[in-house]
């Protein structure tokens, strides 16, 4: 692997869903298994409209003003309610949404092809804020947990993204203890790259969608498509690997 302007990372902490991993992807799919089992009419209204209130719900958890219980249940309450859906078992319900999360599975866009053209020329571990039980089960059945060299998941720590603590134990945790030589890449400017600035660290806003953020701060580089990450890095000759596989359920 040889490389271009050399920027001098040794480590990059990865983000999974949103990032790696297609988070749309294992929600629709996981939602229609429950809707089905439960017999009832899943529109893509209602998928859209649940995606809005689940983001709701994690930007919460972010900002410290809820913990994840109460946005595991709370999410899946205020959906039912305003769509008028009763006699539902909320805990069975919640079981077999977070079990389909994690046996389904899509990569964003040369995500395992990226991740392993890295493997052995940078550290690499898995950073998130998911259910630790559904984020081992798709690690694993994506082939990521085997690319890792790490997984940090904030309900085994006991505290989330952007948190500092969060970061603080993560960096206690790896072998780089030069800050400047760490790169966090996430999809997310509230909880991955704000947590990255907070860590000291630098951070590369993954942007498939090209949108602009809005906020007062900044990541440090943005990529669109993850290959650009090489660029990132200093890397003219990436290493070529097999094709991604597409889905995995």
């Amino acid at each position: 692997m040889r490389r271009k302007g050399e920027q001098g990372f040794t480590t990059i902490l990865w983000d999974v869903d949103g990032t790696l991993l297609d988070f749309d992807y294992s929600m629709r799919a996981s939602l229609r298994k429950c809707f089905h089992t439960l017999g009832r009419t899943l529109t893509e209204d209602m998928v859209l409209r649940y995606s809005q209130i689940n983001d709701g719900y994690w930007k919460r958890l972010e900002r410290g003003e809820i913990t994840k219980a109460q946005l595991l249940t709370g999410r899946f309450r205020d959906f039912f309610r305003e769509y008028e859906i009763t006699g539902v078992d909320e805990t069975s319900f919640l079981r077999e949404f977070q079990t389909g999360l994690g046996n389904n599975y899509a990569f964003e866009a040369d995500a395992l092809n990226t991740v392993k053209a890295l493997q052995g020329h940078y550290r690499q571990y898995a950073v998130t804020n998911g259910v630790e039980a559904t984020q081992r089960n798709k690690l694993n059945l994506s082939g990521l947990s085997e690319v890792m060299d790490g997984v940090f998941i904030s309900e085994v720590i006991g505290c989330a993204k952007p948190g500092k603590d969060f970061f603080d134990y993560c960096l206690g945790q790896i072998g780089e203890k030069d800050k400047s030589r760490i790169l966090i890449v996430g999809d997310s400017m509230t909880s991955d790259i704000l947590g990255g600035i907070r860590a000291g660290i630098r951070t590369c806003w993954y942007n498939p969608g090209e949108r602009s953020h809005g906020f007062a701060y900044s990541a440090d580089y943005e990529i669109s498509v993850l290959p650009q990450i090489y660029e990132v890095l200093g890397i003219w000759d990436p290493v070529s690997v097999d094709p991604d596989p597409v889905t995995g359920d």
